[in-house]
């Protein structure tokens, strides 16, 4: 990794103690020497108000005067020499105080012509620097109010190699202190980054929808609960994704839904467009016909009238048709669930059908059913049973030419349900066409369809009712005929014999 945290932090750690250890070195280039000078400045003066003491109260001959003044040249390397006025000598060290003696006495009598460089100058006392054949010294001189004269000095080659030793150790030891700093700050630094490169890495999964990673890691800093907000956010976006692709499933769904709808009403305009176009087109030649009295017979006019209303009637018919099946679908009719007696609503309707069945020479058999009573909803059960009746009765043909054209109507239990079968002699249905039988304007024999006047919306309407309440339907064939059903829901407690 080119720019990783774990080489920047080493970077800067080694950086920072680099500069801070060159800084102490000019440090101590610039100012220790300055800092030593004005240390043993203050030490001096420390010496020389022992002696100012010591001549105001005159005990330059005690033993105490002697030791205090001892033990500051022992501890800070001064050499002093004191006389009195008389130039007799009161206090010398024994580091070489005497060898002073000479030196006071040339600046007592302003003998002395060495070039000094003057420190600090106060109450009759001086501090100076001076070079001399044995190096370079601090010195202090003076004479004091009561005639007592002063001398003290201190090396300062001393502290110019202490300032060299101390540089050139400050450097070996800035350099190992460097080098062991960075490989410390190396482990360090990668303790402290591998729990980010392992939440760089669930990151790096979240970006690829991979919610499955967490972070493991205990520490109670402030990494630590990154990796627990980091731990949260994987999980809410999991959610989120979770509900956005499931809307997004619903909104599909609904697109879906909607071109089909689209589609349907497409078809459904189509095929009403389709289904008026002949009787209109019927309608409107025979209504010309009569404007233009092609046929001035009354029996010509009879026909061309017969026609007109029979058409009128067959599109009168579709309308209603289409009229109830967009209630159904629509959800707007209402489903009134009751019990009633389905074998008396069924021999009812064959009863007001006589004519029909007499006309088209067909034979209706049912057996002797007593009161078998369901539940569901009267006038759509009826609905749904001359659709199929007025279906069976269109499409029945004779098999048998001993037995002719036969509709048989049946009742079974099923599981709790009545199943009602409206079987007719005749063709059977191709397989084919079964799956579509219950869709709008759909016609097997589209010719026959027109022959007597069917719109190929009844078991549409039928399929649309039996969703309506929650109840199966459906076509079986047979080696002579064709079966449609449906069922309702058994009211067997109820039943009479």
């Amino acid at each position: 990794m080119t720019h990783s945290i774990k080489r920047q932090l080493a970077l800067i750690f080694i950086g920072l103690m680099a500069g801070t250890i060159l800084l102490c070195w000019l440090m101590n280039n610039l100012f220790l020497e300055k800092y030593y000078i004005r240390s043993k400045t203050e030490v001096i003066y420390e010496a020389y108000e022992t002696i100012r003491q010591a001549a105001n109260s005159d005990t330059y001959n005690t033993e105490d005067f002697h030791k205090e003044l001892n033990n500051v040249c022992n501890i800070y390397n001064i050499t002093v020499y004191v006389m009195d006025a008389n130039s007799r000598l009161k206090y010398a060290s024994i580091n070489g105080g005497e060898e002073l003696e000479k030196r006071l006495a040339a600046y007592v009598f302003g003998l002395f012509s060495d070039s000094a460089k003057v420190i600090a100058e106060d109450d009759g006392c001086v501090v100076q620097q001076v070079h001399t054949d044995g190096g370079d010294f601090l010195e202090m001189y003076g004479r004091l109010s009561s005639g007592i004269s002063f001398i003290m000095h201190t090396p300062l080659e001393s502290i110019r190699e202490s300032v060299k030793i101390a540089n050139r150790f400050l450097a070996y030891m800035g350099i190992v202190a460097t080098v062991a700093g960075g490989i410390i700050i190396w482990f360090v630094s990668t303790k402290i980054t591998k729990p980010i490169l392992e939440l760089n890495r669930i990151s790096e999964k979240m970006v690829h929808l991979d919610f499955e990673a967490r972070y493991e890691g205990s520490d109670g800093n402030e990494i630590g609960l990154l990796g627990e907000n980091i731990n949260k956010l994987s999980a809410s976006l999991e959610h989120s994704i979770s509900d956005l692709k499931t809307a997004n499933n619903e909104l599909l769904k609904d697109i879906k839904k909607k071109e089909e709808i689209d589609a349907m009403r497409r078809e459904f305009l189509a095929n009403v467009s389709h289904e008026l176009k002949t009787p209109i087109a019927l309608i409107q030649g025979y209504a010309e016909g009569l404007s233009e009295g092609v046929n001035d017979d009354p029996e010509s006019r009879s026909f061309y009238c017969e026609v007109i209303m029979d058409e009128a009637a067959k599109m009168n018919n579709m309308v209603k048709k289409l009229m109830t099946l967009s209630q159904l679908e629509s959800g707007n009719d209402t489903v009134t669930m009751e019990r009633f007696d389905v074998t008396a609503l069924i021999r009812n309707y064959i009863q007001s059908a006589g004519i029909l069945t007499k006309q088209n020479e067909i034979t209706v058999r049912m057996e002797d059913y007593g009161s078998v009573y369901v539940w569901g909803d009267v006038y759509k059960t009826e609905e749904v049973f001359m659709n199929y009746f007025s279906n069976a009765v269109n499409h029945c043909q004779i098999m048998d030419i001993r037995k002719g054209k036969i509709i048989v109507i049946s009742l079974e239990q099923r599981e709790g349900n009545i199943r009602i079968g409206v079987f007719n002699t005749g063709k059977t249905i191709p397989e084919e066409a079964v799956p579509h039988l219950w869709e709008k304007f759909y016609k097997v024999d589209k010719a026959r369809t027109r022959e007597y006047g069917g719109s190929g919306v009844g078991l549409s309407i039928v399929k649309a009712i039996m969703e309506s309440v929650n109840q199966k339907f459906g076509v079986e064939n047979y080696s002579n005929g064709v079966l449609f059903w449906f069922e309702l829901e058994s009211a067997l407690s109820d039943r009479r014999e």
